[in-house]
């Protein structure tokens, strides 16, 4: 035999094995597997779903199959519970559902070739950072071709005056039509508020609007751009800076606020002391900042944590943030800078910068779905759905239909003619036909008043709205007879908001309305919820210095401190504030370091604040049983699992399992 027909025959004995294999499976995965009440469940629904979990998941606690399967099967049955209960029906959970259909059907509408594109300009841009201001001119989208061009003249005179080196701040104040751009004055619903003078601070892709950033990346620093069309007008836009994007920032402040009717010497003596807060850091080369975070910050939102601040990107706080950061290496400290709100000393902890591109590509391309520059795929997308389901157009109806629309449309008051024929056909989609009736439909939907477009325009723009959106509802409606994993993805969604309800209406919201139930709980497990070691303290916090001396002797001479403040009101010493309160360790800094002894007292003062502390322990509190308010939240938690544990044996009753051994035997094999 000739080499090449060994081969051959080799060939044909795997093609053979490998269909015989396929076969088998394709036979196997048509048997039931299980019976739960009299619901048949195949070998197939339970395979899909255990290979997506635990074969093609990174989960860290991959399940065997009889583990899994029981999973699966209380699953299935609190699903089967939940159609008993016609959870399905309710309009919540009909709007639910087809809010997150329409989000996984969104991939299917479009272009990859346009997509990629777009992803890939975006993260050319994502790699930098910039900081710009802009002059607008308003300009409706939809303005007569008269009203564009004198706001564009209008813009172009004004970027001339820039050109010709007026300051650009100067002139955003003057004439643009963007108010943050001018200081507001106080009203009884917001503060006052200063201009920004057209700037913008810094930001990234994504963080304005598609024409807007086309303008700005288009741009060299300090280069002021033609006027830039986008909804809101045009725009005159001065590059200031661009640079190395920081990605998300995650960095740490020491907050002193100015109050809004602060006068120049209120201003000045916060200053001074954020000055001597930053020299005592950079005395310990910032050793000592969670101290200094812990004494002087006046953001309680972020003290317990060493003053750091929610991860944020360049777009998310004043450009004054950005400015300091942009100077640091990790872990070192800025100088004290002024915002609206304050003084800031600002650490930074660290920047993530930009991944690489195939790093980044998936969550650029799910911005991009949102964003208004999908408007590219999509076009593509329509046209190719027209040609798959054989869109005709009947422009000869669309045309005489249009022309019975009178004036009434630009005031949202649109009714129809007499005359019109609801029945004329505008265009066919595969099966559907649109008729001039639809249309009119929609009309009244989404008429809206209009000032700069005349009547056969805005019915022009309405007419194709309403084509593009009959035809991508067209294929929307058709997705899961054509795309069988889009079909199972969908079900999957349904499966889960139905399982969500379940729980929230049998587990969940019981346990937190059942008091009895919860107090029962307790009793019986009380021992699982204790207190660690804790002292019962008054901190006392002097405020002016010649205060110290009449509260330090009132403290010494064993006065009640549950009084103290009002003794010293009366007695015209102010601004001693005095709190009384159960402490763990780690939770106030002062009373750490005082003894944790009965009737032990210390005095604290801190070298830039001239308030003093004084700690007195009033009791040293050993472990001890939370009570029931103090252990509540914890308490009912633990409450809901052992609602759920009951709940499911009352389920396996009523739907009884039953499992086909031989066929799960074969299950079992073909994952070893």
């Amino acid at each position: 035999m000739k080499k090449t027909n060994v081969f051959k025959v080799l060939a044909l004995v795997v093609l053979s094995s490998l269909s015989l294999m396929l076969t088998a499976q394709s036979k196997l995965d048509k048997q039931v597997l299980m019976t739960i009440g009299d619901t048949p469940v195949t070998v197939k629904e339970f395979c899909d779903v255990y290979t997506k979990n635990n074969l093609k998941s990174d989960v860290v606690d991959k399940k065997s199959v009889d583990e899994y399967l029981d999973l699966f099967t209380i699953f299935r049955m609190k699903v089967m519970e939940a159609h008993a209960m016609k959870l399905d029906t309710s309009a919540k959970f009909k709007r639910e559902f087809e809010g997150y259909r329409k989000q996984l059907a969104k991939p299917y509408f479009t272009n990859d070739e346009i997509s990629e594109e777009l992803v890939e300009e975006a993260y050319q841009r994502l790699l930098k950072d910039v900081r710009a201001s802009h002059i607008l001119i308003n300009c409706d989208k939809h303005a007569l071709p008269s009203d564009t061009m004198k706001a564009y003249e209008k813009a172009m005179d004004i970027r001339k005056k820039a050109l010709k080196g007026d300051d650009f701040g100067q002139l955003a104040v003057l004439y643009s039509q963007d108010p943050s751009a001018r200081d507001m004055k106080a009203t009884d619903k917001t503060p006052a508020r200063k201009g920004n003078k057209g700037d913008l601070g810094y930001f990234t892709v994504f963080d304005m609007v598609y024409p807007f950033e086309n303008g700005v990346y288009s741009l060299k620093e300090g280069e002021i751009s033609m006027p830039v069309r986008s909804d809101f007008g045009y725009h005159i836009i001065k590059l200031n800076s661009i640079t190395d994007a920081l990605g998300t920032i995650t960095a740490a402040h020491i907050f002193l606020q100015v109050p809004q009717d602060a006068s120049d010497e209120d201003v000045q003596n916060i200053k001074d002391k954020a000055d001597r807060i930053y020299e005592e850091l950079m005395a310990t080369n910032g050793a000592n900042w969670k101290d200094m975070v812990l004494k002087y910050s006046e953001d309680n939102g972020t003290k317990a944590s060493r003053g750091e601040l929610t991860p944020f990107s360049v777009s998310r706080v004043v450009p004054q943030f950005i400015e300091a950061i942009k100077g640091l290496k990790p872990g070192e400290i800025a100088a004290p800078i002024r915002t609206n709100y304050g003084y800031h000393i600002v650490k930074l902890i660290k920047t993530s910068g930009v991944g690489t591109f195939q790093a980044e590509k998936d969550k650029l391309a799910n911005r991009i779905e949102k964003d208004m520059r999908s408007k590219k795929s999509e076009e593509v997308v329509i046209e190719q759905i027209k040609g798959e389901y054989k869109f005709k157009a009947n422009d000869k109806n669309v045309g005489e239909f249009i022309a019975t629309i009178d004036s009434t449309i630009l005031r949202a008051a649109y009714e129809p003619a007499a005359n019109v024929d609801n029945d004329a056909e505008l265009f066919r989609i595969g099966d559907y036909t649109a008729k001039v009736s639809d249309f009119i439909s929609y009309i009244k939907a989404k008429q809206s008043p209009q000032r700069y477009v005349n009547v056969p325009t805005y019915s022009y723009q309405l007419y194709e709205a309403f084509q593009n959106q009959k035809i991508l509802d067209y294929a929307d409606a058709h997705l899961e007879e054509k795309y069988p994993e889009f079909k199972a993805l969908v079900q999957e969604y349904n499966d889960g908001i139905l399982l969500f309800d379940l729980m929230e209406k049998e587990v969940w919201n019981k346990a937190i309305v059942d008091t009895v139930g919860l107090k029962e709980f307790h009793a019986r497990h009380y021992l699982d919820y204790m207190w660690g070691d804790r002292v019962q303290a008054f901190v006392v916090n002097v405020a002016r210095p010649e205060s110290v001396p009449a509260v330090k002797a009132y403290i010494e001479a064993g006065l009640p401190l549950d009084s103290l403040k009002v003794t010293m009101e009366r007695d015209s010493v102010e601004n001693v504030f005095v709190r009384k309160g159960f402490y763990l360790k780690g939770t106030n800094q002062y009373v750490d370091e005082t003894e944790w002894k009965e009737g032990a007292l210390k005095e604290f003062q801190p070298t830039v604040d001239k308030s003093t502390y004084f700690v007195k322990i009033i009791q040293v509190r050993k472990p001890e049983p939370k009570s029931f308010i103090e252990a509540k939240g914890l308490v009912t938690s633990d409450y809901q699992v052992e609602l759920e544990e009951n709940w499911i044996k009352e389920l396996r009753k009523k739907y009884p399992v039953k499992v086909d051994q031989k066929v799960l035997e074969k299950v079992r094999k073909r994952y070893q």
